[in-house]
């Protein structure tokens, strides 16, 4: 049994299925275990990162998750497009739409006229959403301490690394 497999705080057991032809016997065959599975793993760990820095402004601020994400790129980045936050956030449109939809509705973002392209929109932060995005920012650089204090500089810098490699190679693999 891995070490990882031996660190979770749920597990369940099921048979492993056997592909047609597979010697059921053969423990190497069709072996897999989803725990160890890195696209999963990683999506376990980004679920759980969101969720506990959710809890530290969805109460306060009726945020969420989908709504911090396109705030902290308007944060960074406006005015953009809401092309432009797909891209950066790597949300899909329909939940870029939906979180913009809400944001303009409560009066955190607002949108413009492109001026090169009519048919785009610039999307910034209003002032109420500037304090907002204020408010909030500190709780994620808290959170970001809180998970970084376990690791080590080295590696911090080695998870900095490792993450650049993995997102560099899931564009070639996009591409």
């Amino acid at each position: 049994m891995s070490s990882r497999r031996a660190v979770r705080t749920k597990s369940f057991v099921t048979a492993p299925a056997v592909p047609e032809g597979a010697d059921p016997g053969r423990d190497d065959e069709a072996e897999f275990h989803l725990a160890d599975f890195l696209p999963y793993r990683l999506s376990v760990t980004t679920n759980r990162v969101s969720r506990a820095f959710a809890a530290r402004y969805s109460r306060e601020f009726g945020i969420s998750i989908p709504e911090w994400r396109v705030m902290a790129v308007l944060g960074e980045t406006a005015p953009i497009s809401s092309n432009d936050v797909c891209e950066a956030t790597a949300m899909d449109k329909a939940k870029v739409s939906r979180a913009l939809a809400a944001l303009l509705h409560r009066g955190l973002v607002k949108k413009a006229p492109h001026p090169d392209d009519q048919r785009l929109l610039r999307l910034s932060l209003t002032a109420k959403g500037h304090r907002v995005y204020a408010a909030i920012v500190p709780r994620a650089r808290q959170l970001e301490a809180d998970l970084m204090a376990g690791l080590t500089d080295p590696e911090r810098r080695q998870l900095d690394r490792l993450l650049d490699k993995l997102q560099a190679r899931v564009v070639d693999l996009e591409g």
